[in-house]
């Protein structure tokens, strides 16, 4: 047993709990781990292994005063208290043994490189006309990522990445090629709270589904925010803002994997136009002072978007410039995309009109919204197109029995009917006649969706025997954020509990038990009946009935001593283990 655990033990159950919460998160200490007692936390603390985890983490700060603290050996006037605070160092300013020998392999950290000037961070109008383009080009490609997740999550792979196939469904989807920015831009997503991971796949949440609604240069704030507040605690400064991306690269000295992921956080900055050429854009400039973005010098250099489209005979429309995200989204729900570049254009078919009934689009809601948006007339063929879509809507009703709990599939097309229970694409369904109508134990939304995909015209039906909005999968609510406080209560509560009144007495009790495990031989100061004290050099060998047994190695006879008469041990060196 460490004899730097009971200070620090004693030093763990001063700190208010508050002090507690900081230190078990940043250490990473399980909220459910079995401690009964700050004797178990401090020796916890100080094993190496729990050491060897928290020193990649250090900032590079933390880690030079914590080099220069090892190399000096000794406690200092001027010890760092976060890495008192970080159970690192004793009180006095002493690396404890553990840290030391960690510490000790490692290179020293060495000084921060110095940050660029201020008059060095300008950048010209080319680099930033190409910053601010870049940044257009991931904010609208993330749009259509969420698109396509809201339509169908993201399989993820057993280790939390995206896998090739679903990369391949993104880009037949018209999306870019390129698997690399497909992660990053992924990876943008979940730092903005977009995106979310849950049974084993990616799936959109009520923010990135409102994030959607955004006009462009808000749709870059709320992108901006996220990647800032996802930076590690060396890329924040105390007063908001981070550093120089100069500096990024050496934030943590000690991590192997550092190096890679600045990499990474580097190249999203520069995908999101915070930084070209390695310094701040003018918009982004103010981040870096923990102030909000200039998004007026983002939006000059931004394509206008656009709240008209003109619809042709062809069944087309085409969008002059950017067509606002809220107008975009729901025209997507009624036609096809056909290219993606400033000047958009949309196709209606019989299928896309199809897909917007089916959630719940009517054929005068489809009307209104194309006389409003529209630089032109509906035009005819569009009309009959929709007038045509929406007679066959509804032609096949799913709806709950609620007498069995089944599905039932009904039509007034008996022909229909019997062409659904014949269909070979519909058999994992399980559909069995059932009188007129088909009957099966599968859920109603699974059988909609199932039939509307192979281009039925299904409609979902409600007990009041109304069309419901059909949603193939509901965004997720945010992740709320675990409040540390609440997480780590019963482990407090717990230590906070087992501190008894007689803290000497039961740390003598482990030193004892630790002992009589490891057949240590201790040097034993006992209490004489005269007042006096006596040491005693014991080869430790039982515990038991508040006696402790052992062989004095001075006398070679076996003592049993009473544990209460016992005032301190400590444990034999080698040198002096065979006196």
């Amino acid at each position: 047993m460490s004899t730097h655990a009971r200070p620090l033990a004693e030093a763990l159950a001063a700190r208010a709990d508050a002090e507690l919460v900081a230190l078990f998160s940043r250490r990473e200490v399980r909220a459910g781990i079995g401690w009964e007692d700050f004797f178990d936390a401090a020796e916890a603390l100080l094993e190496p292994a729990s050491i060897g985890r928290l020193i990649p983490r250090l900032t590079r700060d933390e880690a030079r005063a914590l080099f220069l603290a090892v190399r000096g050996g000794g406690a200092t006037d001027s010890a760092d208290p976060g890495l008192i605070a970080l159970a690192l160092l004793s009180p006095s300013g002493l690396p404890y043994p553990g840290v030391a020998a960690v510490v000790g392999g490692l290179a020293d950290p060495g000084d921060p490189p110095p940050a660029a000037a201020e008059g060095s961070r300008a950048t010209d109008e080319q680099s930033t006309a190409r910053a601010a383009e870049r940044a257009f080009t991931a904010v609208a490609v993330l749009a259509d990522l969420l698109l396509l997740t809201q339509e169908t999550p993201l399989g993820l792979l057993a280790g939390g990445s995206v896998g090739a196939s679903e990369k391949r469904r993104a880009v037949e989807r018209g999306l870019p090629g390129d698997p690399a920015l497909i992660d990053d831009l992924l990876a943008i997503g979940i730092e903005g709270g977009l995106l979310r991971a849950a049974e084993r796949s990616l799936r959109l949440t009520v923010a990135g589904e409102e994030w959607l609604r955004l006009p462009g240069a808000e749709r870059w704030a709320g992108l901006a925010r996220g990647f800032e507040d996802a930076l590690p605690p060396a890329l924040r400064r105390p007063g908001g803002g981070w550093p120089d991306p100069s500096t990024w690269a050496g934030a943590y000295p000690w991590d192997p994997a550092w190096p890679d992921a600045a990499s990474a956080r580097l190249r999203r900055a520069e995908l999101l136009g915070l930084i070209v050429d390695g310094e701040p854009t003018p918009w982004a400039a103010p981040l870096i002072d923990g102030s909000a973005p200039d998004l007026g010098s983002l939006r000059a250099l931004l394509p206008a978007e656009v709240d008209r489209v003109f619809l042709q005979n062809d069944l087309s429309a085409i969008a002059p410039g950017p067509l606002l995200p809220a107008l975009d989204l729901r025209l997507r729900t009624m036609s096809e995309r056909e290219s993606a570049n400033q000047a958009s254009s949309y196709r209606f078919t019989a299928d896309s009109i199809a897909a917007a009934l089916a959630i719940g689009e009517t054929e005068d809601g489809i009307l209104s919204f194309l006389d409003e948006i529209s630089l032109t007339e509906v035009p005819q063929p569009l009309r009959y197109l929709i007038a045509q879509g929406a007679q066959r809507h509804g032609l096949v009703r799913i709806v709950s029995d609620p007498m069995t709990g089944r599905t039932r599939v009904e039509s007034t097309d008996a022909h229909l009917i019997d062409a659904l229970g014949v269909d070979q694409s519909l058999r994992p369904l399980g559909l069995v006649r059932d009188g007129a109508s088909l009957s099966t134990r599968v859920s109603r939304e699974t059988v909609f969706w199932a039939l509307t995909d192979e281009h039925y015209p299904a409609a979902l039906i409600g007990a009041d025997g109304r069309d419901e909005r059909a949603s193939r999968v509901p965004p997720l609510a945010a992740d709320p954020a675990q409040d540390p406080v609440a997480r780590y209560d019963e482990l407090i509560r717990r230590l906070r509990a087992a501190q008894g009144p007689d803290a000497d007495a039961a740390w003598l009790d482990r030193e004892l038990e630790h002992a009589v495990r490891q057949r240590a031989v201790l040097i034993v100061e006992v209490a004489m009946p005269d007042g006096s004290s006596k040491e005693l050099l014991l080869e430790v060998t039982g515990l038991g009935g508040g006696r402790l047994r052992g062989r004095d190695r001075a006398a070679d006879v076996e003592r049993t001593l009473p544990i209460r008469s016992i005032r301190s041990t400590r444990l034999v060196g080698p040198e002096n283990a065979g006196a």
